[in-house]
């Protein structure tokens, strides 16, 4: 056991080595307030190895990553720091963009009304009432023009909370940059992509199960030749979390999720360290601090076993569970909502501890509103005084070696593989979403935490505990009611300037090559190149798919 420890000793510090000559660590010392100096990494003394701890917990930047994926995480560079915005108009959207980043945000992320998320336009009488409402209203490529506005497209990664049409706004992504002179290479970001958790918790689905999933491999294939950096899916814990789920739930759905994927995309014909590489997976955080980062740590184990054990995957990017969090947005509440800032700094620091690679923190006020933009800046604050004022960052998983922690970590990966092999069992994920066997469970999960909220038995404070009388809240962000009809009048318009038959033209191209095995993404972005709306596209894909209307 001893040799094996030094040999994985030896080779995190060379690991170490390779990574400072790439990004040398943020500081040239680090050291606590008491100028004690801080390692890198603690771990157990060679005399105090046992022999679980080399083939469990090992090195971060190690197999099987249960201590990150990094060997030396945020010593070099912090997570992203990702605010999740968008509401109304894309100019004004582009106008909060600006304002975070100006305030030191490092990635974007975008929030697209609900017509956008299921293929509407905004002048489409499905849309009436909704437009701008929880997203931007994004129609054409002229709103993603107005969107992007200014902002560098080679320099910013964008996260894009997209689903059924995500071949579409992504394509949208892909021409603005070229416009922007930008070429399809250098792009970074992540779309969402993820259809099947959109069947079990969210709703926001247009097409049955299989041509959905045709879509997602066309964007793997796609990407894998075309945007090689681009992240091809973001498989979403975070929505069966919001939908009630335990964290168990939240990690088994997610990765038996995650396996419907890769295997749609190899039996479309891609090998699976083709594309495994850009799979990134979107975790939720919620208040119970330690099985929070456990759960973490236990979702990247299982997945490195799984894709080097079941899919036998050769190149060790492919192991890597890469995962974006969002603090937990069911968990905040309308009363008292300064009490939010609270619950987001420990669901925050519970993924900073559990190593992940990106974050949002929720704003206090978006059990009511969206959020304004001081509720904005306090959120992205929040980050930032984890980053640099708690001392956490300095060191390499500093939860390890905790007696609690490390046998949170096995109880939950124990429990995720009792429901991974369940659905196996039952023939894999989209068969599981199609007997409804997931719903149910999140279903009885949730019904079982509100009778314990009800019965006071668990307290939320402020809420069914420690109230006060409150006012009303004047201060909230109200988006314009006339926003729907300039939005409407803008489609229309753009409708009115646009080469009609070249539209048309792409568009029966489109359906065309739908009735074949032909990958979609190089029409679709034709489409979009000649400013067919969203609503148009999908309508193609609906009439020659279908609609999925539920269970």
């Amino acid at each position: 056991m001893t040799e094996r420890f030094n040999d994985q000793l030896n080779e995190w510090k060379k690991q170490v080595e390779r990574t400072n000559e790439r990004f040398p660590e943020r500081k040239e010392q680090f050291v606590n307030k008491s100028d004690i100096e801080i390692d890198p990494l603690y771990y157990p003394k060679e005399d105090q190895v046992d022999g679980e701890y080399s083939e469990k917990v090992g090195f971060p930047g190690q197999y099987p990553f249960t201590r990150g994926i990094q060997p030396s995480m945020y010593r070099n560079r912090f997570w992203t720091m990702r605010q999740y915005a968008g509401f109304g108009s894309a100019e004004e959207t582009n106008k909060r963009f600006r304002y975070l980043l100006e305030q030191g945000q490092t990635g974007l992320s975008v929030a697209f009304d609900l017509p956008t998320q299921i293929g509407y336009d905004s002048d489409d009488p499905m849309s009436e009432g909704e437009v701008g409402k929880v997203g931007v209203a994004i129609d054409s490529l002229e709103d993603m023009e107005t969107l992007l506005e200014g902002i560098p497209l080679d320099q910013v990664s964008t996260s894009m909370t997209i689903n059924a049409p995500a071949s579409v706004l992504l394509c949208m992504y892909i021409a603005v940059a070229e416009k922007q002179g930008v070429p399809k290479e250098k792009v970074t970001g992540t779309i969402q992509n993820d259809i099947l958790k959109e069947y079990i918790a969210r709703g926001t689905y247009i097409y049955p199960p299989k041509p959905s999933m045709r879509l997602i491999t066309n964007i793997f294939e796609y990407c894998a030749n075309e945007v090689p950096k681009f992240n091809t899916i973001s498989i979403s814990g975070y929505h069966i979390r919001e939908a009630g789920s335990t964290a168990v739930q939240e990690v088994a759905f997610t990765l038996a999720n995650g396996m419907a994927y890769v295997d749609a995309a190899i039996e479309s014909g891609l090998a699976v360290d083709q594309f495994a590489p850009r799979l990134a997976f979107f975790f939720n955080a919620h208040n119970n601090f330690f099985e929070e980062a456990a759960k973490f740590r236990a979702a990247r184990r299982i997945w490195a076993k799984m894709m080097k054990e079941k899919y036998k995957a050769q190149n060790e990017k492919s192991w890597r569970l890469r995962f974006h969090t969002q603090t937990g947005g069911s968990t905040l509440t309308a009363q008292q909502p300064d009490n939010n800032i609270v619950r987001v700094a420990l669901q925050a620091l519970s993924a900073v501890l559990g190593g992940t690679q990106s974050l949002h923190t929720n704003s206090r006020d978006e059990a009511l509103a969206l959020p304004t933009e001081e509720s904005a800046r306090i959120a992205l604050r929040t980050q930032q005084i984890i980053a640099h004022e708690s001392g956490v960052a300095d060191t390499v998983d500093p939860l390890a070696g905790s007696y609690y922690v490390e046998q949170m970590t096995d109880e939950i990966e124990k429990e995720v593989m009792a429901y991974i092999d369940r659905i196996e069992e039952m023939g894999g994920a989209v068969q599981a979403v199609e007997e409804g066997y997931m719903q149910r469970e999140i279903h009885q999960t949730a019904y079982e935490t509100q009778k314990k909220i009800e019965s006071q038995e668990e307290i939320i404070v402020g809420m069914n505990e420690f109230k006060i009388e409150e006012e009303v809240h004047e201060d909230l962000l109200r988006v314009d009611e006339q926003l729907e009809q300039r939005q409407v009048n803008q489609v229309q318009n753009i409708r009115g300037k646009r080469d009609q038959s070249q539209v048309d033209e792409q568009l029966n191209k489109l359906k065309q090559a739908a009735q074949t095995d032909e990958n979609l993404m190089p029409y679709i972005l034709d489409c979009v190149k000649s400013y067919a709306t969203v609503g148009e596209i999908c309508h193609v894909l609906r009439d020659e798919f279908g609609e999925y209307t539920g269970m």
